[in-house]
């Protein structure tokens, strides 16, 4: 069974439901750099444009989770839940108006699960089909 790189809590995924019934299909990027720039940002799918050097760590509740290509070289060893707090982030993520905010929680990979992500191989960059 494939080692999942990103999953998402309870909270999130009854929030993350509910943003679809809102918006339609979302997608989540994790961008690098300060404050809310390292939030987990989500978007309706067709108002975001993937660029080719992100990577694609995998699907939860039906939407795909992109990172930046030079962040997941600091995040590789990780794996990453997104969860769900109070309070509002700034930004055009698709949570703010609902006084809630997307957050990641990261734990590094224990030896065992690195090992099987290296026999799995890179996770695949650029826009992934639908």
């Amino acid at each position: 069974m494939p080692i999942e790189r990103v999953t998402v809590t309870p909270a999130a995924e009854a929030l993350l439901r509910k943003m679809q019934g809102l918006h339609g299909p979302l997608l989540f990027h994790q961008s690098g750099g300060c404050c809310d720039g390292s939030a987990p940002m989500c978007f309706p799918r067709k108002e975001f444009r993937v660029g080719q050097e992100d990577v694609y760590l995998g699907t939860i509740v039906d939407t795909p989770f992109y990172i930046g290509g030079a962040q997941f070289e600091y995040w590789q060893h990780t794996h990453l839940t997104v969860d769900v707090v109070k309070g509002r982030g700034s930004g055009f993520s698709v949570e703010a108006p609902e006084g809630v905010r997307f957050l990641i929680r990261s734990r590094v990979f224990t030896d065992d699960e690195y090992a099987a992500l290296q026999k799995q191989g890179p996770p695949p960059r650029g826009p992934q089909p639908d």
